[in-house]
């Protein structure tokens, strides 16, 4: 299919169908993220969507899932994703979920009816990055959104009867707030009670200002063995109430873990110690990707 730039999608989206609906990221700003930095923000004409739908109908007989792409797509405004949804749901029957990336803005934009309506239309799961539960963290990579915002932002989808799929950066707090980054992501995924909780794990590449602060000696990355011992804090802090699946399968996490909480916590503490004991169990650098 027709696609401006790079595309990226959650890894369980893999063998879904993406449908890109806007170009970039229209924040832009994360220090740690590279993947936009060499697009300019834009909507595509909803025409060469449409067309994009038609030519997929033609070439697959049958699609499961579809994802919106790229950046944040829940920006665009009901009367531009209504259409879309419309369409897929006209075209496509048989597809069973459609997914999206949302930042916190783009959810606190939407009122909630919104959101139910996007539900009923087919957006069965709404991909948001909090990277990290710390005010201090979030400032300093400019993720454009509070502690507060994120916590808000995940209940109002979830309210929707939307599943919120949340993602977390092991390692972006450095070695100057590894600790609090830990405690503040454990007491945040607690309280923001998404169906989905994913960790990722920092690997920087040029085009954020991040890694310009590692070569300039002024952010300490953690060690791999350091990743661990923050993931563990992280799960130590974690009460959830209400079932939430965490994964860590992402191609940069040196190990991992799967399992739902509050049920599994033990076990995958457990896992992490185990590989803190013993590093043949780690994740070689060599292999380690975004």
């Amino acid at each position: 299919m027709r696609y401006e730039g790079n595309i990226y999608r959650p890894p369980s989206e893999a063998r879904s169908y993406l449908l890109q609906v806007t170009v970039g990221c229209s924040h832009n700003g994360c220090t740690f993220c590279g993947m936009f930095k060499d697009k300019k923000f834009h909507l595509r004409d909803m025409k060469d969507v449409m067309t994009d739908l038609d030519l997929a109908r033609q070439v697959y007989r049958h699609i499961d899932k579809i994802f919106l792409c790229d950046g944040d797509a829940l920006c665009l405004a009901m009367n531009k994703l209504m259409p879309i949804l419309e369409k897929i749901r006209h075209d496509f029957p048989e597809v069973k979920r459609v997914g999206i990336y949302g930042s916190p803005r783009d959810v606190l934009r939407k009122t909630p009816q919104e959101l139910e309506t996007l539900r009923e239309a087919g957006i069965g799961i709404i991909y948001i990055g909090a990277e990290s539960g710390s005010d201090k963290v979030l400032k300093h990579v400019n993720k454009g959104a509070t502690r507060a915002q994120i916590i808000e932002a995940v209940q109002k989808v979830e309210a929707a009867g939307i599943p919120a799929s949340v993602t977390f950066i092991n390692g972006l707090g450095g070695k100057e707030l590894w600790e609090e980054h830990a405690v503040e992501t454990g007491t945040m995924i607690s309280e923001m009670g998404a169906s989905y909780v994913a960790f990722l794990t920092l690997l920087l590449e040029d085009g954020g200002t991040l890694a310009d602060e590692v070569k300039a000696g002024t952010f300490h990355l953690l060690s791999a063995e350091e990743i661990l011992a923050e993931t563990l804090l992280v799960l130590k802090h974690t009460d959830v109430k209400k079932h939430c699946m965490l994964r860590s399968n992402h191609a940069s996490n040196y190990v991992a873990l799967r399992g739902n909480l509050p049920e599994d916590k033990d076990r995958m503490m457990e896992q992490l110690r185990t590989a803190m004991a013993n590093t043949s169990l780690i994740k070689d650098e060599r292999f380690r990707m975004l």
